[in-house]
């Protein structure tokens, strides 16, 4: 299913103009098809002219049905599904929690890992890949707002994620489509891990599913308070 709804959003406008093309044809074929049925004098002639009507009226009906599917398709359904529906990765799915609270099992994981600190960003492209907020070495806790710029070439949408320091484990929080420039890319509810030092990473994934290097920044989640 994602497939087809992939390929039903990459080749949108080829697809309509497939079918407007054929759509020309087709009513052409159907116009035609219906004069000459109206003309015929003959039994047979009328019966095969009728044969010809209906299969006319069968193709256009049809087109016509492509065309309200892609049309349904394109403008409501696939732009409420979730950003990287179409892009498999191999972190945890935890999108469908928009709070971004971690399931206790990796909470339980996150905390038996060890720590080390990382005093600086790295990966951050200034104008493109970049977290404004929080900072290196921020102190975070309860709900806060990450804000930063994502805004590459053939832009295809971001993620942002979660991994205790020293660990590879990442967690996603949340996710986005849209470009962002120095703007909001979304909460992140640091209720529920454990008071400590972590990696927040925001990762841009190209429009041919390609990630590019993330933007990986240590903070320090303290109690709330």
């Amino acid at each position: 299913m994602a497939e087809i709804l992939k390929f039903l959003d990459e080749y949108e406008a080829l697809i309509y103009i497939v079918l407007a093309i054929g759509a020309m044809f087709s009513f052409r074929w159907l116009f035609r098809s219906w004069r000459e049925w109206q003309v015929a004098v003959f039994s047979l002639e009328r019966e095969f002219s009728a044969r010809r009507f209906g299969r006319s009226a069968l193709i256009s009906a049809m087109i016509v049905v492509f065309f309200c599917i892609e049309f349904f398709m394109a403008s409501f359904v696939i732009p409420g599904l979730p950003a990287d529906f179409f892009i498999a990765t191999s972190t945890l799915d935890l999108i469908s929690t928009p709070t971004g609270t971690l399931s206790p099992e990796l909470l339980t994981q996150f905390a038996g890992q060890p720590q080390v600190v990382q005093p600086n960003a790295a990966g951050c492209t200034p104008g493109q890949i970049e977290l404004t907020y929080p900072a290196p070495g921020d102190e975070i806790k309860g709900i806060i707002d990450l804000t930063g710029t994502v805004d590459i070439p053939n832009f295809g949408f971001y993620k942002y994620e979660v991994a205790p320091n020293g660990s590879d484990t990442w967690a996603t929080i949340a996710a986005g489509r849209t470009v962002v420039r120095e703007g909001s890319l979304g909460r992140w509810d640091t209720t529920a891990l454990t008071p400590g030092d972590y990696q927040l990473r925001l990762v841009v994934i190209d429009n041919q599913g390609t990630a590019l290097s993330p933007c990986v920044v240590p903070v320090q989640v303290v109690p709330n308070q």
